[in-house]
């Protein structure tokens, strides 16, 4: 009976003394943050936009933001390209569809840290409502501080194909398949 409580004793010191982890939740400060896109137009130009409403979450299970759930998401028919009759025509069931699809969604699967301030985001996005697995690429500006509370800033950057989410009006002579994706995000820790 002694040993047995020896044991007992030593098991729930043992257990005891695991420190355990709570996530950290960090909250985008879209004061402080952009979502913008670049796609060429005629093989001349690259027409740059941006989405005016959006929210973006990252859940951090550590110390770091290995392993992290990140969640976005963009109101379609808030897309701007600083040209009213162009964002019409991109709002249009012709194009991203927003009356029916309202929402542009990113959920990542697997967030890999690959150097001491770069990641790489591998996640799903739906777009028009089309899910297709993407891969980003994050790099942590500056690394951490604080802004009324801790902060950190990233640069975030990808590219898909807007044929692949269904999105096949125009050629690409005339608009390109390839949108490039960045973001610049301040991220408040909740």
């Amino acid at each position: 009976m002694k040993k047995l409580f020896i044991v007992v004793a030593g098991l729930s010191a043992l257990l005891l003394s695991f420190k355990t982890i709570t996530p950290s939740v960090w909250t985008a400060d879209k004061a402080h943050s952009r979502i913008t896109f670049t796609i060429t137009h005629n093989m001349l130009s690259d027409v740059e936009g941006s989405f005016k409403s959006f929210d973006a979450v990252i859940t951090a299970p550590g110390d770091d933001f290995t392993g992290a759930s990140i969640v976005f998401t963009a109101d379609a028919a808030s897309i701007s390209t600083d040209n009213d009759y162009r964002d019409k025509e991109v709002k249009s069931a012709e194009l991203l569809d927003v009356g029916k699809f309202p929402k542009i969604i990113f959920k990542s699967t697997l967030v890999t840290k690959t150097s001491a301030s770069t990641y790489k985001i591998t996640g799903d996005l739906t777009l028009h409502g089309v899910t297709k697995p993407v891969i980003l690429e994050a790099s942590v500006r500056n690394g951490m501080g604080m802004h009324n509370k801790p902060a950190a800033g990233f640069k975030i950057s990808g590219n898909i194909n807007r044929r692949d989410f269904g999105i096949t009006k125009y050629p690409a002579a005339m608009l390109g398949d390839e949108i490039t994706l960045n973001a610049n995000g301040e991220f408040d820790k909740d």
